[in-house]
């Protein structure tokens, strides 16, 4: 498998983990779990979109 489609993934897996961790964070109103949860979001929002860069790219 491609690299790219690798990391698209992978990005794709952490903003779902991300967002399973913010709700939680949320409902059991943890403020550090709900904050990791946002941020592991992001990382795999950037990581999908580095994918999809080095798609365009050709690797």
């Amino acid at each position: 498998m491609k690299q790219s489609m690798t990391d698209q993934i992978k990005g794709k897996l952490h903003e779902v983990k991300g967002e399973v961790k913010e709700k939680v964070g949320q409902v059991t109103k943890n403020p550090n779990l709900e904050a990791e949860g946002r941020d592991e979001k992001l990382a795999g929002k950037i990581q999908k979109k580095v994918g999809e860069i080095e798609k365009v790219l050709g690797e």
